[in-house]
């Protein structure tokens, strides 16, 4: 049996008392688009930059293919492309010698894979990294790291900055990778970015993983989203089983509903409702309710 592309087991990070990431059990399958979620500091970027070898872990282990990210890292970053928002690169060189850089560094790349990607992203490679914009500077990253066609892309927020044309193309290129084989950790804020292009979400919380399902399982978990309006106030059905993420604007009530609807429609209709629409929640919806729920158990 070949080795997950990722594998981490009982990762922790502490600075002092501060807990960064604990405890935290994770295996990624070769050809999955995993999306990786969580609030600011729940530890998304603890566990990447543990699993690339930037930081020391506290306790725990961490291997991408069955190399140890720390005792193999060379061997480990081999199969590894990596994207962060945070740009930093070099200004006096232009785009072109960067891509060169970071792909001689990589240990390979596809030249003309590399044109291709210039012409997608709109990027013209002759210009000096001072002159480009901070979304310029982004697409250089996910170029030279595109261009690797590595087996495993790990990507830290990073569509942030561009606009939404560029994010099409991006999405269309990690689609493609998924299709070659290629493995994709994906950290980001933007949900539907998550939605169109991941196969299964883990959802982190205060350091410690509370979720990992697929988008499916996820919604059936939250079954169906509820709008209803009616002639006057909208009625309180806090109480009616099942209901949750309530939240009333006048005459309008929306919520989740877990469970058989029988409750709450009976409720609805007693209140006199007008209107009634379902569907299944959004994954901002679900990712919402999960942490603004007080029934949610805290890690």
């Amino acid at each position: 049996m070949s080795a997950p592309a990722v594998r981490i087991e009982g990762l922790s990070k502490h600075y002092g008392h501060v807990v960064a990431l604990e405890g935290l059990d994770l295996d990624i399958e070769p050809g999955l688009v995993l999306g990786y979620l969580g609030p600011n500091g729940a530890g998304k970027t603890t566990t990447i930059r543990l699993l690339l070898g930037l930081i020391r872990p506290t306790a725990g282990r961490a291997a991408i293919f069955g190399r140890d990210a720390w005792h193999e890292p060379v061997a480990a970053h081999r199969r590894v492309a990596y994207v962060t928002s945070d740009v930093g690169l070099w200004p006096a060189l232009t785009g072109g010698e960067v891509l060169d850089l970071l792909g001689h560094s990589h240990g390979s790349f596809d030249a003309a894979f590399r044109d291709e990607l210039l012409r997608a992203f709109d990027l013209d490679p002759t210009r000096r990294v001072r002159t480009y914009s901070t979304g310029n500077r982004q697409k250089v990253l996910l170029v030279a790291a595109l261009m690797t066609r590595a087996d495993l892309l790990v990507l830290d927020e990073p569509t942030r900055g561009l606009d939404p044309l560029v994010d099409q193309v991006f999405r269309n290129y990690v689609r493609q990778a998924r299709d070659r084989g290629q493995t994709v950790l994906l950290s980001s804020h933007e949900l539907s970015e998550v939605e169109a292009l991941c196969d299964e979400v883990a959802i982190v919380r205060a350091g410690r993983l509370v979720e990992r399902r697929t988008l499916t399982e996820l919604r059936h978990l939250s079954a169906l989203a509820i709008e209803a309006s009616f002639a006057g106030p909208a009625p309180d059905v806090s109480a009616v089983p099942g209901v949750r993420a309530l939240s009333t604007e006048g005459s309008t009530l929306r919520c989740q509903v877990d469970g058989p609807l029988a409750p709450l429609l009976r409720a609805l209709v007693d209140a006199g409702v007008t209107r009634l629409t379902s569907r299944e929640p959004s994954l901002e919806e679900l990712f919402l309710a999960h942490y603004d729920d007080p029934t949610t158990p805290a890690p």
